[in-house]
């Protein structure tokens, strides 16, 4: 999920910086883009994860009575109309419309944000009936998404000369990706495990689903304290990065070397963080601990609010209200995005996984998709916060 706004955001911001670099910047009706950009990172996690809480509360009310299938397939196939619309986009010359434009971009953020959280969720429900390592597996797949995503960006930075090529080629590649998507979970059934897995009646993927809405209250229960966990973990990660992650610069950027002016942020930020996430995620495959009801866990969690001074104190620019840069030094944010995300994949993964392990069979898919809410909803009010901090440094 993390992972997936990230790319989300960096492909939209590329969209709109065309658009208003094209208009230029004091062009009557354009966007100013020190008003725009400064903030462009909280308005589209705002965009991206509050109608996400929407979509997975109706995903909720639908597990038992919407197959995994239909609303897995239904997300996909929102999500590639969106990006061939966006597609085509690119090569349209929008200098004379920017600010509808801006909306444009956000309403498609809105529908792709909610359809992937449909998908998402529904594909954690769904692996939620197998073995924990699955789960583990498909969430370190996401960060592994999103560490590819990075890397494409720093080759393209490196490598090419016009903004909207690049742009043409990351949604041309987003939608070859969710037609393989589509494809490739369409031959799901065909394999013999997901239809013959530990629990054939309860794993096969063509299984119907039964009537009535899954029991929310037990659920809540037993999940409460895992829960929390996993808001709290994306909460803090949410308003870190990449509201302020994004805008710390190199304290030698007027030096003027491609180090501190055209490649500090993308590795330092993105691919950094990612890559971290990344590693996170995949510890959990070899060692799982603390465990479900430890209160290390939640103590670890409670932690990483220092990382929010950290990365206050650092070079973020620009700054309006707080003036002290404590950490003056390039290494300390590099230091602070690895542990950030490391520990964002570490514990984030721990609690998703336990979540529906810790129920009854019969509702490991429903409390999939319930651990997905306190995900999303952390996110939701992280990036409502991230908002107001960027606005009191």
């Amino acid at each position: 999920m993390q992972s997936w706004h990230g790319n989300l955001t960096f492909c939209c911001g590329l969209l709109l910086s065309v658009s208003i670099f094209s208009t230029g910047r004091d062009q009557p009706g354009g966007i100013d883009p020190c008003s725009s950009l400064d903030y462009f990172e909280s308005y589209i996690s705002i965009a991206s994860t509050v109608p996400s809480v929407l979509c997975l509360v109706g995903n909720f009310l639908l597990v038992n009575k919407v197959p995994a299938s239909v609303r897995i397939l239904a997300s996909l196939f929102v999500m590639l109309s969106v990006f061939l619309v966006i597609t085509v986009l690119v090569k349209v010359d929008t200098s004379a419309w920017t600010p509808l434009f801006f909306g444009l971009t956000l309403a498609c953020v809105v529908v792709v944000s909610g359809a992937s959280t449909v998908f998402t969720s529904s594909i954690l429900g769904l692996s939620s009936r197998f073995p924990m390592r699955n789960s583990q597996a498909l969430i370190s797949g996401q960060a592994m998404g999103g560490t590819l995503s990075a890397i494409a960006s720093l080759v393209d930075l490196a490598a090419a000369a016009d903004v909207t090529d690049s742009a043409l080629a990351y949604f041309l590649t987003a939608d070859i990706f969710i037609v393989v998507c589509i494809m490739v979970y369409l031959l799901l059934p065909r394999l013999q495990y997901s239809r013959y897995g530990p629990s054939p009646a309860t794993v096969s993927v063509l299984l119907p689903g039964r009537p009535g809405v899954p029991p929310l209250r037990p659920i809540l229960r037993k999940t409460a304290a895992l829960g929390s966990c996993l808001f709290y973990v994306f909460f803090v990660s949410i308003i870190i990065f990449p509201s302020l992650s994004s805008n710390i610069e190199s304290v030698h950027k007027t030096s003027g070397s491609p180090w501190s002016t055209k490649y500090f942020v993308p590795l330092t930020s993105f691919l950094l963080y990612n890559f971290a996430d990344w590693c996170g995620r995949q510890i959990t495959a070899w060692i799982q601990a603390p465990g479900p009801n430890s209160k290390l866990l939640p103590a670890l969690v409670l932690l990483r609010t220092i990382f929010l001074p950290l990365f206050i104190l650092s070079n973020y620019q620009p700054r309006a209200h707080i003036q002290t840069v404590l950490f003056a030094r390039d290494a300390y944010p590099v230091a602070f995005t690895a542990l950030l995300g490391l520990s964002n994949g570490y514990l984030g993964t721990l609690a998703i996984v336990y979540g529906p392990k810790i129920v009854p069979k019969e509702l490991a898919e429903a409390a999939g998709v319930v651990m997905t809410l306190y995900l999303v909803l952390g996110l939701a009010l992280g990036s409502a916060c991230s908002v107001l901090i960027v606005h009191l440094i």
